[in-house]
């Protein structure tokens, strides 16, 4: 017998294949999806190119607060509270970088007030040399005339009072990134046990006691950075000092401030921003001078840099000094000048950071290692043909 069929009743229509027309169901909410990340990476971006400027004296004030972090810890140790030692060094910081502008304010004052006073000679002297090279019969009265008269000096005159207003400003903003820099650095400083705590306390304890072992060696580095500099400044400003008193250059306190401070503290081309004024200053008093300035700058700077920074920052930064130039370009690339500022403490934290999770093995006593070559293989071809010869004989 055929087998039993299904009622006609329970026969069920076959599966409609999908429309190639039809939009799937889930692209709706990947196109929302992707304008909602699109939209929040067009928010951040705009965010952080708007906070950039508070985000890099957030950074600077770190740092600065890594530096004095020894100092306030030891003031702290002895009893006094953290915030009244804080604000101390901060205070000292504040009256050691004022009086540095107001010696170096009061030697160019000088030197201006001294090129005002004795501009119309200067300017005899000049006309009287062109006169007498090129024959003419030029007065220092006409020359006045005619500068009072042209319109270059009444476009000047218009330039120079738009430029105050705006050099104005630039100092005002200036001080008020200075003041969001100390006022940062402070609060740091001073909570700085009470920010790893917050740190901490949302790490697993494995985690902790990386990000404070990696907090201790980022203050040892950048304290040691800046008291390793700061005590080369004292020096490199001493020995500057007694050399243009020696010389009888006026205003040799400021000047050997001036190059202490500059050398040692603004990477890369801070020593030759420091030895330009010097002899410049010492070229009004004798050429001489100016000459002997230059040559006690170049020496003192290799011996700065062959015997005494390496035996001050040995024990500090321990940074090669190709790393360290090599940190300074790349700080500069991405920072500008508080890159150059930070580039060495912040490299020298990340290796002694990183060296402690490298293992290291012991070395092979391999000529080429140790830097000397064997005694044959390295030996010139002259030598070869002399040792032929020898043996001929």
């Amino acid at each position: 017998m055929p087998p039993d069929e299904p009622p006609e009743d329970d026969a069920r229509p076959a599966p409609q294949p999908a429309r190639a027309d039809r939009m799937p169901r889930w692209l709706p909410r990947a196109m929302v999806l992707a304008l909602a990340l699109f939209a929040t990476y067009q928010l951040a971006s705009w965010a952080f190119h708007q906070l950039i400027g508070l985000l890099v004296n957030i950074l600077i004030a770190f740092f600065l607060a890594l530096a004095v972090e020894p100092a306030v810890d030891r003031m702290a140790a002895r009893g006094m509270r953290r915030g009244l030692a804080t604000a101390l060094v901060f205070l000292g910081v504040v009256v050691f970088f004022a009086g540095f502008f107001v010696l170096l304010g009061s030697m160019l004052a000088g030197q201006i007030v001294d090129l005002v006073e004795n501009f119309p000679r200067y300017l005899d002297s000049v006309i009287r040399w062109i006169n007498d090279t090129f024959h003419t019969s030029l007065s220092r009265v006409d020359i006045q005339a005619s500068l009072l008269k042209s319109d270059w000096l009444k476009r000047y005159v218009q330039n120079s009072a738009s430029g105050v207003l705006d050099v104005s400003a630039t100092v005002l903003g200036g001080l008020f990134q200075a003041l969001t820099v100390l006022l940062f650095s402070f609060y740091f400083a001073a909570d700085g046990p009470r920010l790893r705590r917050a740190l901490c306390s949302v790490l697993p304890p494995a985690k902790q006691a990386e990000v404070l072992r990696a907090w201790e060696i980022a203050v040892l580095k950048t304290g040691g950075y800046l008291y390793s500099r700061g005590l080369m400044a004292l020096i490199s400003g001493g020995a500057h000092y007694a050399l243009l008193e020696v010389l009888e250059v006026p205003y040799a306190p400021a000047l050997g401030l001036w190059v202490g401070v500059v050398s040692q503290f603004i990477p890369t081309i801070g020593t030759y921003l420091a030895g330009a004024l010097p002899v410049l200053i010492a070229f009004t008093v004798n050429p001489w001078y100016a000459l002997s300035v230059f040559g006690f700058v170049v020496v003192y700077q290799q011996f700065e840099n062959y015997l005494l920074q390496p035996r001050i920052t040995a024990r500090t930064v321990d940074i090669h000094p190709a790393v360290a130039f090599g940190s300074v370009v790349g700080g500069t690339a991405l920072l500008g000048a508080v890159g150059a500022l930070i580039a060495i403490p912040a490299t020298a934290t990340l290796q002694a950071f990183l060296g402690a999770y490298v293992k290291r093995y012991d070395v092979t006593d391999d000529p080429r290692v140790h830097g000397r070559r064997s005694r044959y293989r390295g030996a010139s071809a002259l030598a070869r043909i002399w040792r032929v010869l020898r043996r001929g004989r």
